[in-house]
């Protein structure tokens, strides 16, 4: 036998798969128990400073997930599922391909199981009744004839022998797909006030900037309490603007995220502003006009003629839900009058009517991703569940029918098979095929 290299047989061997594999499943339950990505001192309340400075030495905290460490165990992984697969293939691949008529007849009949019987017919009409028989039932027979008599052979699930290896090639593919993303893609996050616009996001580690090569901005945000304050919903209606032209817009909640250009928009948080978005509408010339108004703070709207502060406010928590607005055309006495946040009411003056809405300012807070490598991710899950399926719940099934002549030109059949995996499936599946072509 050709000497072996160790350093190959140590990249090859199971032992290794099974102590990588050990260990990345022990720190990925280590790393899940221990919060990531939080500041120094908030690990040092946690756990105290001689633990915190503990789990920095062992780079467990910020962020295991990208510690050296870490990925040395996913890359060793890597080079063992390869090594593996270069070795053992060429094995596989040569039972696949192998000439199955090419067997010892004494191996045949050492087989289990197997089943003999005799037909009245010689052996090449009896050969030919077989064939048919077994490609109705789905198996597909090659033949060969041998100095004493015939050989059949049928075969299923050849490929079936190639599961690990799918499997194998699926994993590589989901580790390509994170390489791709990590490398060309970002995680960041962006709070967008209503009616304002951006093309810059800030990653969330180094708070970097990142342009978008486009712009998003942020119509409308709204908002629903329960009755004792808590936020119940909220959503953010989104454009997407293209050379100061509006190309989609959408409205989006959490899980339901706006996607354009492979950059994802994710609703992720609000923040509440002592600013006020009022609407007035003249409903007698029908000019409409908006203006951002502070609280406490006169507007004057130029195109209405019309100046306009909010006095007073009832609010749960930060956020509120009524207002108390001060309104003048100087036609007449100031107009005064709670107007329910995002509600409209019409407010009569000495020569015209307005319609006046008015609601809290707020600022959508939108997680934004980029990941060019997710959908390679998507097809290694997708393989792995073919490799698995393959793997576990499939085999390579053999048959061999050996049809030899006896007197009277009689021929007696001699019936053998194997399968790879489930030997006691292929057993009934065997016995099955014996019950109903010993009829034939």
């Amino acid at each position: 036998m050709k000497n072996r290299n160790p350093i190959w047989d140590f990249f090859t061997s199971v032992k290794l798969a099974l102590f990588t594999l050990f260990f990345l499943a022990t720190t990925s339950v280590i790393g899940t128990i221990i919060p990531q990505k939080e500041s120094a001192q908030w690990y040092i309340d946690k756990y105290g400073e001689t633990t915190a400075n503990l789990f920095q030495i062992l780079s467990i905290t910020p962020d295991m997930y990208t510690s050296g460490w870490f990925l040395s165990l996913l890359g060793l992984l890597c080079i063992n599922l390869i090594t593996c697969s270069v070795d053992r293939f060429p094995g596989v691949w040569r039972q696949i391909k192998a000439d199955n008529l090419d067997i010892p007849l004494a191996r045949l009949e050492k087989m289990d199981p197997q089943f003999c019987w005799q037909l009245p017919t010689p052996p090449a009409s009896t050969a030919s009744t077989l064939k048919n028989d077994l490609r109705v039932r789905g198996w597909k027979a090659e033949e060969r004839t041998l100095a004493n008599g015939l050989l059949l052979f049928a075969q299923k699930g050849a490929m079936t022998r190639t599961g690990v290896y799918i499997v194998h090639a699926s994993i590589l593919l989901i580790f390509a797909g994170a390489i791709i993303g990590s490398s060309f893609g970002f995680k960041a996050s962006v709070m967008l006030p209503e009616t304002r616009t951006t093309d810059t996001v800030y990653t969330f580690d180094t708070h970097s900037s990142i342009n978008l090569g486009f712009e998003i901005r942020c119509d409308r945000f709204n908002i629903e309490f329960y009755d004792n304050g808590m936020p119940k919903a909220y959503r953010s209606q989104l454009s997407i603007l293209e050379k100061g032209k509006v190309v989609i817009e959408k409205a989006i909640v959490v899980n339901d995220p706006l996607s354009y250009k492979g950059i994802t928009f994710y609703q992720s948080s609000y923040e509440p502003y002592q600013e006020f978005l009022v609407t007035i509408t003249d409903k007698k010339t029908g000019l409409n006009e908006t203006a951002i108004i502070p609280y406490k703070q006169q507007q004057n709207f130029t195109e209405n003629g019309l100046r306009l502060g909010i006095i007073n406010a009832e609010a749960q928590g930060q956020s509120v839900s009524r207002m108390k607005i001060w309104l003048t055309d100087d036609k007449g006495e100031p107009s005064l009058f709670w107007l329910t946040d995002g509600e409209q009411v019409t407010v009569e003056r000495a020569t015209t009517k307005y319609a006046v809405s008015a609601k809290q300012m707020y600022a959508t807070g939108l997680q934004v991703a980029k990941d060019p490598g997710v959908w390679v991710v998507y097809s290694g899950c997708a393989l792995m569940i073919l490799g698995l399926i393959v793997a576990f719940f499939m085999s390579h099934q053999r048959i061999w029918l050996y049809i030899r002549e006896e007197t009277g030109g009689t021929s007696s059949i001699l019936m053998t098979g194997n399968a790879n995996k489930n030997k006691a499936g292929f057993e009934k599946i065997f016995q099955t095929l014996t019950e109903t072509i010993n009829k034939v």
